[in-house]
This record gives structure tokens, sequence and C-alpha cells, in this order.
């Protein structure tokens, strides 16, 4: 019998059944509305023939006791627990979200400020589970939750285990490795005594592969996998992608350390030390673009307030953060990035719902002055305000400035030459400093309208606040085309107002634009 069985209507008392919103393999989930306090919940039901397993109930019990002792802004509210009709129910927190196995599967690997962002996230997560005396086991993609507007949230405490279990209070054999093979630590994998280390080594390897686009280890079998963290390092993340700081590379193989020892110590310590390489001035791909909608919100975590690293992302296509950044990049966007405070919600996963959800983060920042000299191009990125993420194929738009005129940024396909309801598509040029000069922008097929806008202060986040273009074009095939800023500007926004057909679309959405180069010749 299935808890689908259950049919639309109340449970226990006082909370209705609306309609199911997830199925995994012990549990269903409800989207249901608490009637006492006219609220919307996620109502979690363990199937009937599971609930016949005692050692099954009481995980899914002690998941619920998990989540309702650890008061933490980022970890899914856990309302109610009762049995309705043979069936254990666990009401929750509601809010849409999405894993972020499912981003790395059509991402393959993140930005390197989005990983960080994500990184520290979940460390302040384990800080506060681990400080509550619970240990995660099972941190992994698929128990990470990405709300549509950026949110890194931990899930699922089944196989949660105290740190100091009391006698008889532990579910599993010693025999017996519980977790991901994937994302096991050593001590895992050998059976030793565990602390929340073995959560941060998991989280190191999470953060691998989204740097690299794969795990460190894995090989034809899960016993295999699991084995292979016992014989050999990870290979060097700076090899497999070399334009990641090297400050960020050591944080994650000190995470990755066999030896406990030689990890960070805690969570927070975690944390701290991903956002210091979010200020690395060498990682090229780092930073956020704030213009997108997006914001940066820096603080200081403790036990009851997280710090908490927000960057919006939207629910579908891109979720890339990244452009081209040189040395005066963190410099200048941190000088613009909203210092203010930010209450976090938890999620639930709807993909698979045996997971609840967790937190995120960030740390104070002071802010830097802008480099002076001048101005050249110390950041691009793609500028999507109407679309569905607020980026444009990011992980291309480095192509713009590595002096490669075979390479290029694209759009992606549209039906019509007007990017349908969107109207226009961006690229936001940001400079090392206020100035003036030529911006050159190579089009690489045509027709394509374009309008040049500027400003010297920080970016609008959509279209509108830009003010009067400084500059607007019409170009029937692709060329250079030159624009006179003579205005100092720290901003400039190249808006596409009409795209052309191209070759690499289909009949269907014809069209796109591409851009081979944009470079600035100050004056």
């Amino acid at each position: 019998m299935s808890a689908a069985e259950l049919e639309p209507g109340f449970i226990g008392d006082r909370y209705r059944l609306e309609r199911l919103i997830a199925r995994g393999g012990m549990a269903e989930v409800w989207l249901g509305h608490d009637t006492f306090l006219d609220r919307q919940v996620a109502i979690k039901v363990l199937k009937r023939h599971i609930a016949r397993d005692e050692t099954a109930i009481e995980r899914f019990r002690r998941e619920a006791l998990a989540c309702a002792g650890l008061n933490h802004p980022n970890i899914v509210a856990v309302y109610d627990s009762f049995a309705h009709d043979g069936f254990q129910v666990v009401v929750m927190q509601y809010v849409q979200g999405r894993s972020l196995r499912d981003l790395l599967d059509k991402k393959k690997k993140l930005t390197p400020g989005l990983s960080i962002m994500m990184g520290a996230a979940i460390a302040s997560a384990l800080d506060a589970t681990h400080q509550h005396g619970y240990i995660h086991r099972d941190v992994k993609p698929g128990n990470i939750l990405v709300r549509p507007d950026g949110h890194f949230l931990l899930a699922d405490f089944g196989i949660a285990k105290a740190i100091t279990p009391s006698e008889g209070s532990d579910l599993t054999s010693d025999n017996i490795m519980m977790g991901t093979a994937k994302y096991l630590s050593p001590e895992i994998v050998r059976g030793r005594q565990l602390d929340g280390r073995a959560d941060l080594y998991s989280l190191g390897l999470v953060l691998y592969e989204c740097l690299s686009g794969k795990v460190p280890f894995l090989s034809d079998n899960d016993a295999d996998t699991a084995l292979a963290r016992l014989q050999r390092e990870p290979t060097d993340l700076g090899h497999l992608r070399p334009t990641l700081s090297p400050r960020l590379v050591r944080v994650v193989h000190k995470l990755l350390a066999r030896n406990p020892d030689h990890r960070y110590q805690t969570g927070e310590a975690t944390r701290v030390a991903l956002l210091e390489a979010l200020r690395d001035e060498r990682d090229d791909h780092s930073a956020l673009t704030p213009p997108a909608g997006q914001r940066v919100i820096l603080e200081r975590a403790t036990t009851t307030t997280r710090t908490s690293v927000r960057a919006p992302l939207k629910p579908s296509r891109r979720f890339s953060f990244g452009g081209f950044w040189r040395s005066t990049t963190t410099r200048l966007l941190l000088a613009t990035l909203i210092l203010t405070g930010l209450v976090i919600t938890a999620v639930l996963r709807t993909r698979d719902p045996e997971n609840v959800a967790i937190p995120e983060v960030v740390s104070e920042v002071v802010t830097p002055p802008i480099a002076s000299g001048p101005a050249t191009i110390a950041a691009i990125n793609s500028f999507d305000p109407n679309g569905d993420d607020g980026v444009e194929n990011e992980e291309l738009i480095g192509a713009l400035v590595d002096k490669n005129p075979q390479s290029s940024w694209a759009t992606s396909c549209y039906a019509d030459k007007f990017f349908g309801t969107k109207e226009r598509v961006g690229v936001l040029v940001t400079l090392s400093g206020a100035g003036t000069g030529t911006l050159r922008v190579n089009f690489a097929n045509g027709p394509t309208g374009t309008e040049i806008y500027g400003v010297a202060s920080t970016p609008p986040s959509g279209f509108d606040g830009w003010g009067a273009p400084l500059a607007k074009d019409y170009q029937t095939r692709g060329k250079i085309v030159k624009f006179s800023v003579t205005t100092p500007v720290t901003h400039l926004l190249i808006v596409l107002t009409e795209i052309g057909k191209s070759a690499a679309c289909s009949a269907t959405n014809p069209y796109q634009g591409r851009i081979n180069e944009v470079a600035f010749v100050p004056a």
C-alpha cells in the first residue's frame, strides 16, 4: 500500500493533504496546509511497507528529532511528528528547491565563487549540527539543496548519528559503512570512531567535484571506490583547473587530509577559510555579479546565527556566476556588495523526499579601495535579469577576453530576433576604476542591434536605472564596432536588442547573438 493511497484530505486533525509532490524509496512527500496556523507545509510520510520495520520507524523518528532540535535558520523547521492510520508522519516547513546533484548533472562544474558559497553555507550547517551533538554522515550533492534565490541547504538526517551515542542509540552496525561510497571519509571506511571532521572531509569531496567536474575517487564498484581514498591522495585540484586560486586549492585539499587531525577541526574554521579564498585576488573566476540581481551577504556566524553567502539563482537553466577576473576584481566587486542581514529558511528537497533541508554562510569584509591608474577590464559577465537565472551562457563568457578572435560567447537560441518576452540580453563589463576610453566589440554575426550604457557607481540590477544609452549601433553583419566612452564610468553594459540567425541553432529557435571579443582602450 502506498502513501499515495492516503488521498487528499485531513491527517492528524489539523493538516490537509493537497497533492503528492515527491516520492522516494522510503517515503513520500505531500504538499499540505496547516489549518490551525494557515500555512503551507511539507508532509513526509513513511511508506507503509517500510513502516513495518521498527528500525526504519526509529530512524524516521530520529531524523525528525535531530532536525527539530537544531535551532538554525538554515535547517528546515520540523513542526510535528505523529502516527496516522499506520503511517509515520513528519510535518516540515515547505520551500521549493532543487539539489546540487541536479545542478552538477547539468553544469558538470561550478564557478569558484559559487562553489565557495556552497561550501561556506554547508560548513555553517555542519558546525551547527556538530555543536548539537550529531554527525550527518551523508554529505553529498544529492543532499545539498539550492533554493531559487541561491541559498544552499543541507538535507537528509536519515543516517545522522550522535557524536556521543548512548547505549543502544545507534541503529547501525560497526561493520556497515553508512553513507554514499563516493563521499565517505577514510575513518568511516575504516570503521573508526567518528566526529564532525568526517562530515568536513565529505564536504571537501563535494567541493572538489564542484570545481573539477568529477569526484577524486571512483572505481568499478562501491567497495573499491570507498577503499581508494585509503590508498592514494586525490589528484591536485590545481592541475585539473589551473585558473583556481592557490588558496582555494589548499582549502579543499586540507579538507581532504586522510588524517582528521590535519583537516580543519570545525565547520566554523572551514567557513572562515573558504571566505578568505573568496577574497583571493588570484581567483580568476570567483567573483559575483550583483547587477544580475545577485547579492552576497557577509556576516559573522555564531551558534544561533549563521553567516550567509547569498547569490540568488533562478530556478532553471544556468547557475554560473564566474567570468574573467584579474587582480583588481575582488577589490572592485566587494566594494559594491550589499552588507545586510539575512533570514534564511530551509528547503524541502523535492527530488528525493528522504531529504530534509538545512543552512548557509559568510563573514565580515572591509571594503578595499578601487585600483588607480588607467581603467582596464577587471571583470566581464553575462547580464540577463529578464531571464530565469540572471545569466546567459556564463560558462562561455571568458571567451570575450581571452585574446582569441576565434572563440566566442553566444546567447541561447531563440524563436525570434528580439529574445521573446525577455526583449534583450546583455554583457556587463566591470572596469578596474572609473575611466573613459573606447569600448571595442567584435560581433561574430548579424544583424545585431546594440545599446551601450555606463555608470560610475553600483550598477543597477536590471535594465532599468542605467539612464540614457551612451551609444547605439545596428550592424547587418558581423564586424568590429568601436563605442566612444567620454564620461568616466566603472561599469559598461552591452545590450543586445536584436540578433540574427545562427547556423548553431535549430529551425525552431534560429536566432542567436554571438560576440568574439570585447576590449576597452583607456583614453
